[in-house]
Protein backbone atom coordinates (compact mmCIF):
# COMPACT_ATOMS: atom_id res chain seq x y z
CA UNK A 1 0.00 0.00 0.00
CA UNK A 2 2.73 2.20 0.92
CA UNK A 3 4.77 1.78 -2.66
CA UNK A 4 1.19 2.27 -4.14
CA UNK A 5 0.78 5.84 -2.26
CA UNK A 6 4.64 6.72 -3.50
CA UNK A 7 3.85 6.28 -6.85
CA UNK A 8 0.71 7.93 -7.20
CA UNK A 9 2.23 11.38 -5.68
CA UNK A 10 5.19 10.63 -8.26
CA UNK A 11 2.19 10.39 -10.54
CA UNK A 12 0.38 13.78 -9.49
CA UNK A 13 3.67 15.95 -9.28
CA UNK A 14 4.81 15.27 -12.30
CA UNK A 15 1.47 16.08 -14.28
CA UNK A 16 1.45 19.01 -12.32
CA UNK A 17 4.94 20.14 -13.13
CA UNK A 18 4.59 19.19 -16.50
CA UNK A 19 1.01 20.82 -17.42
CA UNK A 20 2.23 23.97 -15.53
CA UNK A 21 5.31 23.98 -17.70
CA UNK A 22 2.96 23.88 -20.96
CA UNK A 23 0.55 26.53 -19.46
CA UNK A 24 3.19 29.19 -18.82
CA UNK A 25 3.95 29.90 -22.25
CA UNK A 26 1.40 31.62 -23.40
CA UNK A 27 0.80 34.98 -25.46
CA UNK A 28 0.76 37.85 -23.31
CA UNK A 29 0.15 41.55 -24.83
CA UNK A 30 0.96 44.50 -23.42
CA UNK A 31 -0.01 47.98 -23.91
CA UNK A 32 2.63 49.39 -26.33
CA UNK A 33 2.97 53.14 -26.73
CA UNK A 34 3.11 54.79 -30.31
CA UNK A 35 3.81 51.83 -32.30
CA UNK A 36 0.92 49.68 -31.01
CA UNK A 37 0.00 46.79 -28.25
CA UNK A 38 2.99 44.60 -28.13
CA UNK A 39 2.61 40.61 -28.59
CA UNK A 40 4.69 38.11 -26.98
CA UNK A 41 4.10 34.76 -28.53
CA UNK A 42 4.97 32.10 -25.72
CA UNK A 43 4.22 29.36 -28.26
CA UNK A 44 7.16 30.43 -30.76
CA UNK A 45 9.55 31.18 -28.38
CA UNK A 46 8.73 27.25 -26.54
CA UNK A 47 9.08 25.89 -30.47
CA UNK A 48 12.25 27.26 -30.38
CA UNK A 49 13.48 25.64 -27.44
CA UNK A 50 13.34 28.27 -24.94
CA UNK A 51 11.48 28.02 -21.57
CA UNK A 52 10.72 30.14 -18.96
CA UNK A 53 13.63 30.07 -16.76
CA UNK A 54 15.64 31.22 -19.78
CA UNK A 55 14.70 34.80 -19.47
CA UNK A 56 12.93 35.04 -15.87
CA UNK A 57 14.00 36.45 -14.00
CA UNK A 58 16.95 37.15 -15.67
CA UNK A 59 15.76 39.40 -18.19
CA UNK A 60 12.17 40.05 -16.65
CA UNK A 61 10.44 40.05 -13.71
CA UNK A 62 7.55 37.53 -13.30
CA UNK A 63 4.57 39.68 -13.08
CA UNK A 64 2.92 41.62 -16.19
CA UNK A 65 3.54 45.10 -16.15
CA UNK A 66 6.76 44.60 -13.20
CA UNK A 67 9.29 45.80 -15.85
CA UNK A 68 8.76 49.31 -17.40
CA UNK A 69 10.12 48.39 -21.22
CA UNK A 70 11.29 51.18 -23.82
CA UNK A 71 12.60 50.49 -27.50
CA UNK A 72 15.84 52.27 -26.05
CA UNK A 73 16.06 49.85 -23.50
CA UNK A 74 15.72 46.98 -26.55
CA UNK A 75 17.99 48.89 -28.59
CA UNK A 76 20.82 48.58 -25.58
CA UNK A 77 20.14 45.14 -25.41
CA UNK A 78 18.20 44.85 -22.67
CA UNK A 79 14.89 43.02 -21.83
CA UNK A 80 13.98 41.26 -25.38
CA UNK A 81 17.03 42.75 -27.00
CA UNK A 82 19.24 40.15 -25.14
CA UNK A 83 18.36 38.00 -27.84
CA UNK A 84 16.67 40.21 -30.67
CA UNK A 85 19.89 41.71 -31.75
CA UNK A 86 20.35 40.73 -35.14
CA UNK A 87 22.16 37.58 -34.06
CA UNK A 88 20.37 35.18 -31.95
CA UNK A 89 17.16 35.98 -33.09
CA UNK A 90 15.83 39.31 -35.62
CA UNK A 91 17.20 42.40 -34.46
CA UNK A 92 14.55 44.46 -33.42
CA UNK A 93 16.44 47.93 -34.16
CA UNK A 94 15.49 47.06 -38.05
CA UNK A 95 12.41 49.24 -38.53
CA UNK A 96 11.11 46.10 -41.18
CA UNK A 97 10.75 44.01 -37.88
CA UNK A 98 8.57 46.05 -35.80
CA UNK A 99 5.53 44.26 -37.03
CA UNK A 100 6.66 41.36 -35.79
CA UNK A 101 6.05 42.53 -31.80
CA UNK A 102 3.73 45.36 -32.84
CA UNK A 103 0.59 45.50 -33.29
CA UNK A 104 -1.97 47.95 -34.32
Amino acid sequence: MKKFFVLALVVVVTFVMAASAFASMKTVEFEGKGAGKVTFDGPAHKAKGLACKDCHPALFQMKKGGDVITMKDINDGKFCGACHNGTKSFSAKDAANCGKCHKK
